[in-house]
C-alpha cells in the first residue's frame, strides 16, 4: 500500500519535471493551454464511439456465442460438429485479418452472389469483434453450463420442465452467475482490440489519437494520453462488474 501511495505521488513530480525538459512536448495535452485542451477534447471524443462500438459487439458477441455453444454440448453428432468446427476456425484467425476480410472482402462475396451492399467502417469493426470474439464466448458458455450439477437438469425435468425450459429457468440463470467474470474479461478484451478499427477508418480513441500524433508530431505524450484513457475505461467495466458480481451474489444468496 506504502508502494502504491508512492508511486501516484511521484507521478506528478515527474510529469513536472518531463515538461520542464526540451526533450518532452506535453504543451500537445497541456489543459492550460487553449490548443492543449482543443487536442484533449478532440482525443476524448472518441470515447463515445468505443464504447458504442464495444457494446454492440459485446452483445452480438454474447448471443452468437450461446448459439454456437447450445448445439456443441448436443448428444446429435452433426449438430456438435460444425459447433466445434466454427470455434476452432474463428479462433484460429487473427483480428487483424478477420477485420480486413469483413470490411474489403464481404461486400465483394455479396456483389458476386448478387446481394450489393457497402460495410461502413463502424459495422464493419462491429461484425468482426462479434465474430472474433464469439468463439472464446461459446467455450466460456460451454464451461458453466457443464458445470451445474446434473441433479439440477433432473430436478427440472421431474417438475415437467422441457429441456428449453430447463436450460432457460434452471440451467442458464445459475451459468451466468459463474461465467459473469469471464464474460467481463471478454468485454474488455473487446474494448481494447476495438483500436484495430482505426486500421479501416473508424472514429475511435485510437484513430483520433493517431490523427493528432500526424499533425502534432509528439507520439508519446498523445500515446500516453490514449493508455490512460484506456486505463480508466478498463477500471470503470472492472468496477461495474465487481458491483454486478455483489448484487447478483446477493441475490442468490437470498
Amino acid at each position: 500500500m506504502k508502494l502504491k501511495t508512492l508511486i501516484l505521488l511521484s507521478l506528478p513530480l515527474l510529469i513536472a519535471g518531463c515538461g520542464q525538459s526540451n526533450i518532452w512536448g506535453w504543451y500537445v495535452i497541456d489543459p492550460r493551454t487553449p490548443a492543449g485542451w482543443i487536442n484533449i477534447k478532440f482525443l476524448l471524443g472518441g470515447f463515445g464511439s468505443t464504447i458504442l462500438l464495444s457494446l454492440i459487439a459485446a452483445g452480438l458477441s454474447m448471443v452468437l456465442g450461446l448459439i454456437v455453444a447450445l448445439p456443441g454440448m448436443s448428444p446429435r453428432r452433426w449438430l456438435r460438429i460444425p459447433s466445434r468446427v466454427y470455434i476452432e476456425l474463428v479462433r484460429a484467425v487473427p483480428l487483424l485479418p478477420m477485420l480486413f476480410w469483413v470490411f474489403y472482402g464481404l461486400p465483394v462475396v455479396l456483389k458476386s452472389m448478387g446481394i450489393k451492399i457497402s460495410i461502413d467502417p463502424f459495422w464493419g469493426a462491429i461484425i468482426a469483434l462479434a465474430v472474433s470474439d464469439s468463439a472464446f464466448t461459446a467455450e466460456i458458455y460451454r464451461a458453466g453450463i457443464q458445470s451445474i450439477p446434473k441433479g439440477q437438469v433432473e430436478a427440472g425435468q421431474t417438475i415437467g420442465l422441457t429441456n428449453a425450459q430447463n436450460m432457460r429457468y434452471v440451467i442458464l440463470p445459475q451459468a451466468i452467475r459463474r461465467i459473469l467474470p469471464p464474460l467481463a474479461n471478454q468485454f474488455i478484451y473487446i474494448v481494447k482490440m476495438s483500436a484495430f478499427a482505426s486500421v479501416i477508418g473508424m472514429q475511435e480513441l485510437t484513430r483520433r489519437a493517431n490523427e493528432l500524433v500526424v499533425t502534432e508530431y509528439r507520439p508519446l505524450e498523445i500515446n500516453t494520453l490514449l493508455i490512460v484513457e484506456y486505463l480508466l475505461l478498463v477500471l470503470i467495466i472492472s468496477a461495474f462488474v465487481r458491483w454486478l458480481e455483489r448484487r447478483m451474489g446477493a441475490d442468490e444468496r437470498g
